[in-house]
C-alpha cells in the first residue's frame, strides 16, 4: 500500500481563491475540533492573504488568530505560506524582520512553514529557510510552475536540485493558473522522482478543469502528498474537493484513510457558515479555458475584471486579457503570482486604457525592473527597460542586501500604548498604516 495524503487548504487557500479571505476566525475555530480529528498530513491555516485581511477588513488580530486555531489543533501538523522575503507582504523586508517573524510564526503554532519566491530566485529564499530550520519547523519549498520559453523540465529539475541542496525537508509545485495537464505531471514528477530525494507535493487550482486528473496521476508516480480544500470552497479556482479526492482513493493501493462521513458532516457545517457570508461569485467557479491562453490565474482575473468594472471599463477586459501575455513576455516571463501577477496586470490594463503601450508605468514595475524582487526568469525587453528607469544602475545582488536591519528600530521607536505584545511590532513592520489603524483601535 502507498497511502496518499492530503494537505487541506480550506482555511488558507480555498477562501483566499473563493470568498477574498473573508472567513472570521469564530467561524474557522467552529470547524476545528472535527477537522483535527480527520488525519490530514496538515492543514495550511495562515499565511498568504490572510494576516493582511484580518488587519485590514476583519478587525482581527492575526497572530490571535494563529494561536487559537493551533490551542483547537493540537493533533494537526498546521502550514503556511510565505512569500519568501516578502514574508505575508508585498514587498522584501530586511533580514532581520524576517528572522523575527519566522520565529513568531513557530512560536504561535506554525509547524511547518512553505516558501516560495515569486520570481523563482532562490537567494530570496535563503534567510526565510534558515530561519525556519533554526526554529525546527519543517521547511517545504516551493516552484512555481508555469508556461513559457524558458520554464521547462529541465529548468524545474534543476531547481529543484538546488532546494534540495538548501536544507528544505520537501519540495512543492504550485500549479496556480492551473496549466497543468496530466502528461506534464508525468513527464515533470517522473523527472523529479529519478533526481530528488526528498517528498515531493502537487499543489493545483482547478481553473482549467484539470486538477484532479494532475494529482492521479501524480499519486501514482509516488507523489507525497496534494492540496485539497472541503467541498464548499473547492473546485473553481480554488484547490480540488477533499471528500473527492477520498472517494476517488477508496479502495485503491492510494487509499487515503480518511473518514468520508466526518468529511461530509464539515461540509454541512462549513456550508451553513457559508450562508452568512456573499455568495461565492459564479465566475470563480466555472471552468475558464481561456486560463490555458492567457495563462492567468483565477484570482487575477477576478481582481482585473473589478478594477476594469470600477471605472467602467468592463468592456475593456478581453483586450486586456490578450495584453497580459505580450507584457509578461516584455519583463522577462515573471510567473503570476502575488506580488508579480499584480503589477503585470496592472501595466497591461494601463497599455489598453491609455492607447500607448508603457505610456505610463507603475512604480512597481519600475522596481521590478531594476531588480528590487530579484532576477527576472529571463532577459527584460530593453525597449521596456528604458522607459521605465532609463538609464538608472539597476542591481544584480540579493535585494534584501540594500535593507538595512529594522527591528531594533521599531522597538525603540512605536508608541508603547499601543503595543500589548511582541508580534505587534512585527505586524506594523510588514503593514504599518493598516496595522497601526487597528492597533489603535482594538479593545483588549
Amino acid at each position: 500500500m502507498s497511502r496518499a495524503f492530503l494537505t487541506d487548504t480550506t482555511f488558507r487557500d480555498g477562501q483566499q481563491s473563493l470568498l477574498a479571505t473573508r472567513l472570521k476566525t469564530k467561524d474557522l475555530l467552529s470547524l476545528c475540533k472535527d477537522m483535527n480529528q480527520v488525519g490530514f498530513y496538515s492543514m495550511e491555516i495562515w499565511g498568504g492573504a490572510t494576516f493582511d485581511t484580518c488587519l485590514r477588513y476583519l478587525n482581527e488580530d492575526p497572530w490571535e488568530r494563529l494561536r487559537k486555531l493551533k490551542k483547537e489543533l493540537p493533533d494537526t501538523k498546521t502550514s503556511m505560506l510565505v512569500r519568501g522575503q516578502s514574508l505575508v507582504g508585498y514587498k522584501h523586508f530586511p533580514d532581520d524582520i524576517v528572522e523575527e517573524f519566522i520565529t513568531y510564526a513557530h512560536k504561535n503554532g506554525i509547524d511547518i512553514f512553505r516558501i516560495f519566491d515569486v520570481l523563482d530566485d532562490l537567494r530570496n529564499l535563503e534567510v526565510p529557510i534558515k530561519a525556519a530550520k533554526k526554529v525546527g519547523a519543517r521547511v517545504q519549498g516551493q516552484i512555481l510552475y508555469t508556461k513559457s520559453p524558458v520554464h521547462n523540465t529541465e529548468n524545474y529539475v534543476k531547481q529543484a536540485l538546488k532546494m534540495e541542496k538548501m536544507g528544505v525537508d520537501d519540495i512543492v509545485f504550485e500549479d496556480m493558473a492551473g496549466l497543468m495537464t496530466p502528461y506534464d505531471v508525468e513527464n515533470l514528477f517522473s523527472q523529479l522522482k529519478k533526481a530528488i530525494k526528498v517528498p515531493l507535493h502537487l499543489h493545483c487550482h482547478c481553473t482549467s478543469g484539470m486538477a484532479l486528473l494532475c494529482y492521479l496521476k501524480a499519486i501514482e508516480l509516488g507523489v507525497t502528498s496534494v492540496d485539497t480544500a472541503m467541498a464548499p470552497l473547492s473546485m473553481g479556482t480554488s484547490q480540488p474537493a477533499t471528500e473527492t479526492m477520498v472517494a476517488a482513493l477508496k479502495g485503491s493501493n492510494y487509499d487515503t484513510q480518511l473518514d468520508i462521513k466526518r468529511l461530509n458532516k464539515i461540509t454541512k457545517k462549513l456550508y451553513k457558515i457559508l450562508e452568512n457570508y456573499n455568495p461565492v461569485p459564479s465566475r470563480f467557479l466555472r471552468v475558464d479555458v481561456d486560463v490555458l491562453e492567457y495563462q492567468i490565474p483565477g484570482g487575477m482575473l477576478s481582481n482585473l475584471y473589478a478594477q476594469l468594472d470600477q471605472y467602467g471599463q468592463s468592456s475593456k477586459f478581453q483586450e486586456v486579457l490578450e495584453e497580459v501575455p505580450r507584457v509578461r513576455a516584455e519583463l522577462g516571463y515573471p510567473p503570476l503570482a502575488t506580488p508579480a501577477s499584480q503589477f503585470v496586470g496592472a501595466q497591461a490594463a494601463i497599455n489598453v486604457l491609455t492607447g500607448e503601450r508603457y505610456k505610463m508605468i507603475p512604480i512597481e514595475v519600475k522596481n521590478y525592473v531594476k531588480g528590487l524582487y530579484g532576477k527576472s526568469p529571463s532577459e527584460i525587453d530593453p525597449m521596456v527597460r528604458q522607459k521605465a528607469v532609463g538609464d538608472e544602475e539597476t542591481i544584480n545582488c540579493r535585494p534584501a542586501d540594500l535593507l538595512s536591519p529594522k527591528w531594533d528600530e521599531l522597538v525603540s521607536k512605536l508608541d508603547k500604548n499601543i503595543i500589548y505584545q511582541d508580534e505587534d511590532y512585527l505586524s506594523y513592520a510588514l503593514f504599518p498604516k493598516v496595522a497601526e489603524k487597528f492597533l489603535r483601535n482594538r479593545k483588549i
